[in-house]
């Protein structure tokens, strides 16, 4: 089977993508062409952001998000060490230094009680990394941020469709970044992402910012980046909105489903929070021997991954930010963290198929 299902999703979505992609080709504006815009109506509407700006990947969202925020060399971002690297890679390629504070056992996000012990007179922003499609404690954060006088950008690359709260991830705080990387839960056939803010500075800066820095054709007002997002890509995303509360509501149950068939084997799943839901961007638990029991499942026709095996500050483009220090609870994840097959078209035989295997692995 396979971990992620996207070819059962086209086959349902196809008649609509075509005809999206059909448009493109057909009016030929292959950057910022009229779905551009309609996109981002449409995502800000989603999420109940006043702004949407869509780049041309999730790592873009967050690097555009930092220089509209004018971070400086020397600067420092508070974040998670247990993340994928674009995370940091962002913070230091504008020379600023990513400050790591440990995560939650249980729930693999950012601890939010430990940030403000962390903040020094050089810090600018936190970036809470909302892992696994549950968003991580942002009133919390907000909370430390806001004592402070401190930016919070909500990485939602995983995160998009959840709610906290009554709200929407990517509108909980100053911005928020997500990415339509195809294996996210709303994904695009190549790469793109979003950036959501209510600040009308902050998007008109941001928007400045994926163009070269142009406030209009040829007059760059600031430095910038080429980031924007295709027109076909926007055109596809579009197609796949038509689908995407059903998927969503798929996934909930489908990592419910999970969950209880699992609820008897010795392995430690994500904790789930009373005020948020998951929309499942990854099924991931933690398991002790997991080298053999990923050789098991393999051998069992099936197929997994690690979100993540090595955090950031184990990581030798990263290590000197972590030099003395240690965060116990990522370094564990990272030895333990195990992801199975996940998709809205994953169907209850194949989960059957692959708690059995699990099971088996687990020599219950």
């Amino acid at each position: 089977m396979p971990f992620i299902d996207l070819k059962s999703q086209y086959t349902a979505l196809k008649p609509r993508i075509d005809a999206r992609i059909q448009a493109v080709l057909d009016h030929g504006q292959y950057i910022m062409g009229p779905e551009v815009k309609e996109l981002e109506a449409a995502l800000a509407a989603y999420t109940g952001a006043k702004h949407c700006i869509t780049v041309s990947s999730g790592t873009e969202a967050l690097l555009i998000a930092l220089m509209a925020l004018d971070l400086k060399p020397g600067d420092e971002v508070i974040t998670t060490p247990f993340t994928f690297a674009a995370t940091a890679e962002v913070i230091v390629l504008l020379g600023a230094v990513p400050v790591f504070v440990d995560i939650e056992p249980d729930s693999c996000n950012i601890d939010a009680r430990l940030i403000e012990a962390a903040i020094t007179s050089k810090t600018r922003a936190v970036m809470p990394v909302s892992l696994y499609g549950q968003v991580c404690d942002m009133d919390e954060i907000n909370a430390v941020a806001a004592r402070h006088g401190l930016a919070v950008i909500e990485d939602a690359a995983q995160s998009f469709g959840a709610s906290y709260k009554g709200k929407k991830s990517c509108a909980l705080s100053t911005f928020g970044a997500t990415s339509f990387f195809p294996s996210k839960p709303l994904g695009c056939y190549g790469d793109g992402g979003a950036l959501f803010t209510d600040d009308d500075l902050l998007a008109q800066a941001a928007r400045e910012i994926r163009v070269h820095g142009q406030s209009q054709r040829y007059t760059h007002t600031r430095l910038g980046v080429g980031g924007r997002m295709d027109t076909l890509q926007c055109a596809i995303v579009l197609a796949k909105l038509e689908r995407f509360d059903w998927e969503l509501a798929q996934r909930r149950a489908l990592g419910a489903r999970y969950r209880q068939l699992m609820q008897d084997l010795p392995l430690q799943g994500l904790s789930l929070r009373a005020d948020r839901d998951c929309v499942w961007a990854q099924f991931t638990l933690q398991v002790d021997q997991r080298a053999e029991v990923q050789q098991a499942l393999n051998a069992a026709g099936i197929p997994t991954a690690i979100h993540y095996p090595k955090p950031m500050h184990k990581q030798p483009a990263y290590a000197q930010y972590g030099q003395g220090k240690s965060f116990p609870h990522a370094e564990r994840a990272a030895e333990r963290v195990l992801s199975l097959p996940m998709s809205p078209d994953l169907s209850e035989a194949q989960q059957d198929s692959v708690v059995a295997a699990l099971a088996s692995a687990l020599r219950v």
